[in-house]
């Protein structure tokens, strides 16, 4: 049991309105009886210093992955990390971090293949390359942390731009916690961050972004297997982009960026012969600027969509995408896709809880009404979570799904 688990087991046991003194003597009693063996003690000892242990080297870990991640692209590029690695001791572990390199692929095909490290995964690359080494893994853990934290250096502006890019990728995933299932909330903070990062870093350029999912074409499958469905923009956008499709036989480099798993990157459009132009009403001396396509990818490293942004609204003559934005954005699209899932997670959920009381009601006439609640994050330190009000369900089975889900807070003390 931890701690907050054998409180709440006393208080079970004890009762609601029990005295204090009837406490003090159930305190008096355990620890008078409860007993524990010194090999007992010893072993709690190892399993507490273990745990520690490991908690402290995955903040050391997070801390340099995000040193090295200077613009919150949310992955490292692994040939980089191997090239740097291998001057570790003058390079006189090479063959050791050859191994390790060898473990990690097979471990992990996908981000291999891609050469990316998602944070996760850079910490196990780091301990398969300290158990190739001889000697203490810890030892040998605070050695390559010490040495990557030395190769690389950040100034202060650098610094703060990226815990700025930080907070803005952290909002959206707090969107999509506190949605109630709904995307709207996780789309709005996606193009929030896209023009803050814009205004901010990125010399006060005029963007517009997009985001399209792959579907399978049912409605013209001789144009192609699948499409591309554009499900949210930014408002200025939305009259010319917002549920239009592109498919295969159009113009354009989206699907070969889906294709390619990577980001394409057309400086200027004016001089690309495949730009599709959704804004028939924009002449053509005035489509001028830059265009990105970033490929979305789920957690198995499969692309589900695309996320793209331009700057054809800037009539600036230098609009390019600059190498640290586009790292930062591709750190949006990693953001949004773990958004978005949550949110289909959500969505799920509530299909099934939905049949699941449809199956329900013919069987237990007597109910009277059922809630659902989701669990959110609080909104503050004295709340560590909330529960929001999705469903509610009357006595004749009839569903109520709130689009505006009410909060239920732990201070309220109800179903504590």
């Amino acid at each position: 049991l931890n701690l907050p688990q054998f409180v709440q087991l006393m208080e079970t046991f004890v009762g609601e309105d029990v005295s204090l003194p009837t406490v003090k003597r159930l305190i008096a009693f355990i620890k008078e009886e409860y007993k524990q063996t010194e090999e007992e003690k010893i072993e709690q000892l190892e399993k507490v210093h273990h745990i520690s242990r490991l908690a402290q080297r995955k903040l050391l870990l997070e801390a340099l992955f995000e040193k090295w991640d200077n613009n919150a692209s949310g992955f490292l590029d692994l040939e980089e990390v191997d090239a740097v690695l291998s001057t570790f001791k003058e390079g006189m572990e090479k063959e050791a971090l050859r191994k390790a390199k060898k473990h990690f692929c097979s471990r992990y095909p996908q981000l291999s293949r891609a050469g990316k490290l998602s944070p996760e995964a850079f910490q196990i690359f780091l301990e398969l390359v300290a158990s190739e080494f001889t000697g203490d893994e810890d030892e040998a853990i605070d050695n390559l942390v010490e040495f990557l934290t030395r190769s690389v250096e950040r100034s202060h502006e650098e610094c703060l731009q990226s815990l700025t890019r930080r907070k803005w990728l952290h909002s959206i995933q707090q969107a999509a916690e506190t949605s109630g299932a709904r995307m709207e909330p996780v789309y709005t903070a996606v193009f929030k961050a896209l023009s803050q990062d814009a205004e901010a870093h990125g010399d006060n350029k005029k963007i517009s972004a997009y985001i399209a999912l792959l579907e399978e074409n049912q409605l013209s499958p001789e144009r192609g297997q699948i499409l591309l469905r554009y499900v949210a923009c930014t408002a200025d956008d939305a009259p010319y982009v917002l549920n239009q499709i592109l498919y295969r036989d159009m113009k354009g480099v989206s699907f070969a960026a889906a294709e390619e798993g990577k980001p394409i990157h057309v400086p200027r459009v004016q001089l690309h012969r495949n730009i599709h132009f959704w804004n028939y009403d924009r002449p053509v001396e005035e489509r001028r600027g830059s265009f990105l396509v970033l490929p979305l990818h789920d957690a198995r490293w499969r692309v589900f969509g695309v996320l793209g942004l331009d700057t054809l609204r800037d009539h600036c003559e230098t609009t390019i995408f600059l190498t640290h934005e586009i790292s930062f954005y591709q750190g949006v699209s990693h953001a949004f896709s773990k958004a978005y899932h949550h949110v289909c997670t959500q969505e799920n959920f509530l299909q099934m809880t939905a049949t699941a009381l449809d199956w329900l009601y013919p069987r237990a006439p007597s109910i009277h009404a059922v809630i659902t609640y989701l669990v959110e994050p609080g909104k503050d330190k004295t709340c560590d979570y909330a529960l929001c009000k999705v469903i509610t369900t009357d006595n004749t089975g009839q569903k109520e799904i709130h689009s505006s889900p009410a909060l239920l807070l732990r201070k309220e003390n109800l179903l504590r």
